[in-house]
């Protein structure tokens, strides 16, 4: 594999560090900005909101461009931005920091494939892309607990500032190491985009997406906060508990490709949203003991993104069949539906810590991961009916 590729992983690490290690910091940002906690959660929400557009949007308006030209102005706007929230005088200062370098994430996840493909032979692609994509899988396991616990000793201007530094190496080793004339991906026609977007099958995935990856979201924006003031943990233990979540991640990432290639990836995301709903529900009575919320998290941790790999064979698999000429823009898609999934769980969070209490972000989570299981149900239906059809 190409060197090139370790800086493209670097970036993809950085890029997820970024993004949610918020999540570790949330109570002490929200305490040193002088701002609420649903208003310190608004900085995840904005955050996903600028990858939802950033996705599509961006990707469709840089696709002429020179790929290495592309790449490296995304890690100069990731570092700017990241930079920026450093030396953030205001909140309103740091919410602008946040949505720039979403947008940067957004089109560096849309691009990076392509770049990753064209660096290496077709019988190797696969392996390409997995290797750009450990970077985010290592990130939730290192770069998450590790930022956060800086955050926690230096203060939570100080992750940002690693951040920045770790974006600067992936930018310099880019420049270094990625060719200069890579194969430019040929537009899809915006005919051929809106037609991804008007396809009733589809749009019913992006909603499975936006609502099973939502759910997780209206509490595990609030996780500090939760093991802080309802298990009794002190702030510096957080960084070691988004360790066990983050391994935990990681082993459930792989179960759930394993299992969506075994049995399918309605039947597989069956399983892990009525898992995931159950779980949410349970943390809602054990957040209250120190060993049962670490317990909990831990089962959390393997079904919150277990549905990952599932929803995007599922995305693939039905773009294949409905929008054949515009697979990667469906696909594209449920990556900004992700997005607009974590935007809106940590939305209906905030409103839920304003206006309820803090541990009724669970089971208001859960309840809508069992929507989002409601969906799946619909969508198999669809398809037997349409494979009863055929025959």
């Amino acid at each position: 594999m190409p060197l090139a590729l370790l800086a493209l992983t670097l970036s993809a690490f950085a890029i997820g560090t970024t993004e949610f290690v918020i999540v570790g910091l949330l109570p002490t940002m929200a305490s040193d900005l002088a701002v609420s906690l649903p208003s310190a959660g608004l900085l995840v929400s904005l955050y996903a909101l600028g990858v939802a557009i950033g996705a599509p949007v961006l990707t469709a308006l840089t696709g002429r461009w020179n790929r290495k030209s592309v790449l490296l102005t995304l890690m100069g706007l990731f570092v700017f931005g990241n930079l920026i929230a450093w030396k953030a005088p205001s909140y309103e200062t740091l919410v602008f920091a946040r949505i720039l370098t979403g947008l940067a994430h957004g089109v560096f996840f849309s691009i990076g494939s392509t770049i990753a493909t064209s660096l290496v032979s077709k019988d190797k692609e696969a392996s390409a892309i997995a290797i750009m994509f450990t970077g985010l899988t290592v990130a939730l396991v290192t770069g998450v607990p590790l930022g956060t616990w800086i955050g926690q000793e230096l203060g939570w201007r100080a992750t940002f500032l690693i951040v920045s530094i770790l974006g600067l190496i992936a930018l310099i080793g880019s420049a270094i190491l990625v060719p200069s004339n890579l194969k430019k991906a040929s537009p899809t026609k915006v005919s051929e985009q809106l037609k991804v977007l008007t396809q009733p099958r589809l749009l019913l995935v992006y909603a499975m997406t936006a609502v099973g990856y939502g759910g997780t979201f209206v509490a595990f924006t609030y996780l500090a906060p939760i093991l802080e003031n309802v298990s009794g943990f002190a702030p510096s233990s957080i960084g070691l508990i988004m360790l066990v979540y983050g391994v935990s991640v990681a082993v459930g990432n792989i179960w759930g490709g394993k299992l969506a290639d075994k049995i399918g990836p309605v039947k597989a995301l069956q399983i892990i949203f009525t898992v995931l709903a159950l779980v949410l529900l349970v943390f809602t009575f054990t957040a209250g003991n120190q060993i049962g919320a670490v317990l909990t998290v831990l089962v959390w941790g393997a079904f919150a993104f277990g549905n990952v790999p599932g929803l995007q064979v599922y995305v693939v698999q039905l773009a294949e069949k409905y929008t054949p000429n515009a697979v990667d823009v469906a696909s594209g898609l449920n990556i900004a539906a992700f997005n607009i999934g974590i935007a809106f769980g940590s939305i209906v969070g905030g409103a839920i810590v304003e206006d309820m209490e803090l541990m009724d972000t669970s089971w208001v989570g859960a309840l809508i991961v069992g929507f989002a299981l409601i969906l799946t149900r619909i969508s198999g239906f669809l398809d037997s009916r349409d494979q009863k059809q055929k025959a």
